[in-house]
Formats: C-alpha cells, sequence, structure tokens
C-alpha cells in the first residue's frame, strides 16, 4: 500500500461563523481561527479544514457562494485569510478548503447575467428549462423540500436548484463553466492551499433530458435519486479536472458523495482512477433514519450490529484500493455523542472518549469536528424561534401545515437539526462561552458550556481532550494503525464492537463498549494472547485482578491492545 502524508494526518473541522468571534459582532471569522492556532497545533492535529468563507449572502451558511475568490467580510479579508495560511504552515498544519462546485449563489454575478434574458451569454451557466403543462419542467423535489425549481417572471422560465432556491445548480454540460471553475480552483492552489472537500460533488451531472421521477411523494426514492446522483459522468468530469489542474499539486481531495456504498465509492477513490483521495460515505449517518417518508427527522433507534455492517463493508472493500475518511460527526450532523453515545451528566466523558478511540482506530483519515474533543452535544432549543438553519425551519414548516403537534416537531429537531452542531464553540465558562464578547452570538450557546468548555479540558488531565491528544500521539506513532488491515470480531454482539489490525508483524485489538451496560468480552484466540499485549489505551484505569479472557467491561469502556513485537511498528 502506497504511504501519503494525507493517510497519515489527523483532520480538524471549522465551521468558522461559530469557531471564535475576533470582533464582537458574533459571528466567528478568519482572526478568530488565528487566535487558536496554538491550540489546535497542541491538539496534535494536521490538516484543518474550514467550511466557506467565500463572499455569500448567507441563506445556507455560506455554501451560497456569490464570489469564489473574495473572502466575505463577515469573516475578515484576503490579507486575513493570507496569514492565516501562513500561520498554519509555520506550525506544520495544512489548509483544505471547503469548495461548492455544484451551485453558486443566485446572487453571483453569472447567474444575475443569465436570468437578464434566454438569450445572455451566460444563460447556459445554469440549467434553465420551459415548464411542462402548467408547472414544473419535472417533478423532482429538493433537499431542503419542495421541487428543485423556481419560476423566474423576467424570462418565464425555469432554474434548477437542488438545495434552496437561492442556490441555482450550475451547468456542468457547458464547457465554458468548466473553464471557469478550473480556472478559480488553480488559482487558489498557487495561493498555497493544500487541498479541498468538495461539497455536494455527486451531484454535479444530472440525467439526460431531466427525466420524471418515480414515487415524488417520497424523495429521495431510489429512482429519483440515481437522476441526479454519482452519474457516469460525474467521474468523467472529476478526471479531467485532476488531468488538468489538481494532478500538478500534492493536495488532499475528500467529496462530499451520498448515495453509494464501498464498491460504488471506488470508482471514485480507486488508486486507479485519478478522481479523489477520498470520499465521505453517509449509509452510516442512515441507520437512525425511519421509513415513512420524513427522511432523516423519521426517527429509528440505531442498532450496533448495523454500524458494524456499514462500517466492516467499507473497511474491508476499500482496504488496499482506495482509502476512507472517517468521521461521526460535522456541521450537517447532531453532535455525535448525543447520538452515538451519551450525553447523560454520567456516561458523556466515557461515552466521548469510547466514540473518539473508535473513530481514531479504523483504517483511514480521521476527521474530528469543532467541540468533539470536549465533548460539546446537541443543543435542544426549547423553541423554534432559536434556531437558524433553513433545513431545520423548512422542515417545522412543513410539519405544521400537517398538522403535527408541536412537542413532536421538536423532538425531530432537538435530535437531528443541523443546528446541534453549530452552536458556538465553548472555550470557557465565561460570558457567551468565550466565543464572542457581544451581548447575543448569532445562534445561542448551549446552556452547559459552563461544565463543557475547553479552558477545563484543558486543566483536566484526564479529560476528553487529553484523550484525543493521546489517540492523535498514537497514530503518529504506531503505523498499524494507520495502515493495519481490519478484521471485524463478535459480528452479532449488541453491545460489543471489537476488531482487530494487522500490520505485518504488528497487531491491535480494539474492544469498545457502545453500551451503559457491563457485558463480558470472551477473549478470541484468533486475535491474539492476553499474555502477549502492551494496553497503549483505554478511558478507563485496568481493574485489579481483572480477567482479561473474560473481561467485564463498564459502561463505554474502550480498550487498544498492541501485540508486542521486536520489530512493533
Amino acid at each position: 500500500m502506497k504511504r501519503t502524508w494525507w493517510k497519515e494526518s489527523v483532520v480538524y473541522q471549522i465551521y468558522p461563523i461559530s469557531f471564535k468571534d475576533s470582533n464582537g459582532d458574533g459571528v466567528g471569522d478568519l482572526r478568530g481561527i488565528l487566535s487558536k492556532l496554538d491550540d489546535l497545533q497542541d491538539l496534535g492535529v494536521d490538516v484543518v479544514w474550514v467550511c466557506p468563507i467565500y463572499q455569500s449572502p448567507w441563506h445556507d451558511n455560506g455554501y451560497d457562494i456569490s464570489d469564489y475568490c473574495k473572502i466575505d467580510p463577515a469573516f475578515g479579508t484576503m490579507e486575513d485569510f493570507d496569514e492565516l495560511l501562513e500561520g498554519l504552515h509555520a506550525r506544520g498544519m495544512k489548509l483544505m478548503m471547503d469548495l461548492v462546485l455544484n451551485h453558486t449563489s443566485d446572487e453571483h454575478p453569472w447567474f444575475l447575467e443569465s436570468r437578464q434574458s434566454t438569450d445572455n451569454p451566460k444563460r447556459d451557466y445554469y440549467i434553465w428549462r420551459q415548464g411542462k403543462n402548467g408547472g414544473p419542467p419535472n417533478n423532482w423535489e429538493s433537499y431542503f423540500s419542495g421541487s428543485v425549481w423556481e419560476y423566474d417572471e423576467r424570462t418565464g422560465e425555469y432554474y434548477l436548484h437542488l438545495y434552496s432556491k437561492h442556490q441555482p445548480d450550475l451547468n456542468w454540460e457547458n464547457p465554458a463553466v468548466i473553464r471557469e471553475l478550473h480556472d478559480m480552483i488553480q488559482w487558489w492552489l498557487q495561493k498555497g492551499v493544500d487541498g479541498f472537500r468538495f461539497d455536494a460533488i455527486a451531484h454535479i451531472a444530472k440525467a439526460k433530458g431531466l427525466p420524471d421521477a418515480h414515487n415524488p411523494q417520497q424523495m429521495p426514492t431510489v429512482r429519483a435519486y440515481e437522476l441526479f446522483s454519482n452519474l457516469d459522468d460525474v467521474h468523467t468530469l472529476l478526471q479531467n479536472l485532476y488531468d488538468n489542474v489538481l494532478y500538478s499539486y500534492d493536495i488532499m481531495t475528500v467529496g462530499e458523495t451520498s448515495g453509494l456504498g464501498p464498491e460504488e465509492a471506488l470508482d471514485y477513490v480507486g488508486d486507479d482512477r485519478r478522481e479523489l483521495n477520498m470520499t465521505f460515505q453517509f449509509e452510516h449517518m442512515f441507520l437512525d433514519a425511519g421509513s415513512a417518508g420524513s427522511g432523516k427527522w423519521d426517527i429509528d433507534p440505531w442498532k450496533l450490529t448495523d454500524l458494524k455492517e456499514v462500517i466492516t463493508r467499507w473497511q474491508t472493500v476499500l482496504h488496499g484500493r482506495g482509502w476512507n475518511a472517517n468521521y461521526l460527526g460535522n456541521h450537517d450532523q447532531p453532535r455525535s455523542v448525543s447520538r452515538f453515545g451519551n450525553d447523560s451528566k454520567e456516561y458523556r466523558v466515557p461515552s466521548a472518549k469510547m466514540l473518539a478511540t473508535f473513530l481514531h482506530m479504523l483504517e483511514g483519515t480521521p476527521y474530528i469536528y469543532q467541540g468533539e474533543e470536549i465533548g460539546m452535544t446537541n443543543a435542544a432549543f426549547a423553541s423554534i424561534e432559536e434556531y437558524r438553519d433553513v433545513e431545520t425551519l423548512n422542515f417545522y414548516s412543513e410539519q405544521q401545515r400537517k398538522g403535527v403537534p408541536e412537542a413532536e416537531i421538536l423532538r425531530a429537531i432537538h435530535l437531528k437539526s443541523r443546528d446541534n452542531a453549530r452552536t458556538p464553540m465553548q472555550w470557557d465558562n465565561g460570558p457567551q462561552a468565550g466565543f464572542t464578547t457581544a451581548e447575543a452570538p448569532w445562534i445561542g450557546i448551549n446552556p452547559n458550556y459552563d461544565r463543557i468548555n475547553v479552558e477545563e479540558a484543558r486543566r483536566n488531565p484526564d479529560s476528553i481532550y487529553h484523550y484525543y491528544k493521546e489517540l492523535i500521539r498514537l497514530i503518529k506513532q504506531h503505523a498499524v494503525i494507520v495502515y493495519g488491515e481490519y478484521g471485524l470480531l463478535l459480528p452479532d454482539h449488541p453491545e460489543i464492537y471489537a476488531f482487530t489490525r494487522t500490520l505485518k508483524t504488528s497487531r491491535l485489538l480494539v474492544i469498545l463498549n457502545f453500551s451503559a451496560g457491563d457485558p463480558v468480552f470472551e477473549w478470541p484466540e484468533e486475535a491474539m494472547e492476553p499474555r502477549d499485549i502492551e494496553l497503549l489505551i483505554s478511558n478507563y484505569a485496568p481493574q485489579v485482578h481483572e480477567d482479561l479472557r473474560h473481561l467485564r467491561l463498564r459502561p463505554y469502556e474502550a480498550r487498544v491492545y498492541l501485540k508486542r513485537t521486536s520489530s512493533s511498528s
């Protein structure tokens, strides 16, 4: 297996509007990030992924870009960006930009020209169609609810938007659009950025002719999804981007590609594909989504056996052929400890450490979302007025129209709203959690900041923060954690997730209790002999005189053992 720097890296994701405000306006900014670079260096991360900071009217928190080559004034200036890039590089860290290539803002100059007339030179930069039978051109539905088509009175046609109506999709069948985007990416690379996370990249190609989808009442159905996601043309377009731009740079690329399994992912990340280094898979993000037609908002309890099945397929199919991007939370998902762990006062710390162990011991690049390293939780705001996310607000309005009780709507929002991950970073127990000096930040602070914050975590040697530091240190010390082959143990156990990682003569055994119970781990003979091991890390102190062959685990306990060898890597 080829060894590369991005396989051996740990990535830290920053949602800048919520990270740190430097000027007291209630909004996080670039100088706020700059003020915390020493903290990131102390944590030990290698790459900082910054969500969009481009000029934007902020209908979707910056994922609606109105100018790709300008910094939004809310975040600062291009000089601030240059200083940030230089500061990261000086500390031995790299910067990965978040880039949206599927759509722009409806305030982007290209779109403003495009909607002027049907014969405008920029008209074909976007996807315009005449209506059909007095309505939209087809029956596709937006990810943010409603039709993907928005009627434009000036020209009497509809434009396509898979997301908000303020995010018109670019037309990747137009060579002029491709040239513009290639030039823009080249411009950022020449500035010295170290990689890109490509947002919604699976959708840049749409089915020829834009045909109707079946069962429009239950979007996205498999049939509908296949009309605008992971089409063959996406791969042609990405290979073209790689050959013409990316190939010349030693960078890191990751694509947001929902709706596929590991076999299909190899089309993006296979070693011979010339497309992306890795992709974010979504199968484990759908384990708690029911089948009542409301997508992620329809909550079903997830099962550990299902998580094992999903993760194991990705670990085994990609081994030696591609690369995984491992994550449990991000700016679009609930807080991981609230979703996959236990955010109660009793179990938040051990379960957050257990989840961190899981994330860092899998094969693939681990992605830490800001706040995970201190165990930040879902916010569960009391009223809809406290939420800001367009997807959440649309869901609330839609459910109200259907007559769903308020408490039931808010229960789903408390569990799944994207705003759970977007509350400000909790730096200390002072006013506004040390995030801002403003009287009110752009979105409310989670009220538990008085006990969950960076200052407290750094002071406590037994904190989640210091546990993350040790996990990152171990990754840099042991090649088996990065490159070892994964092997699942106990596939049907409902509480214990155990697996091995093997690289030449080195072997890891990872034991994780995903429950508040105390199940017994029966030591498998094929894993390794209990007497020939070293405990690398655990979120509990080992018990005196414990029987490793019949190890009774404590709630959310995590242990990682290494087989001792004379040439341990």
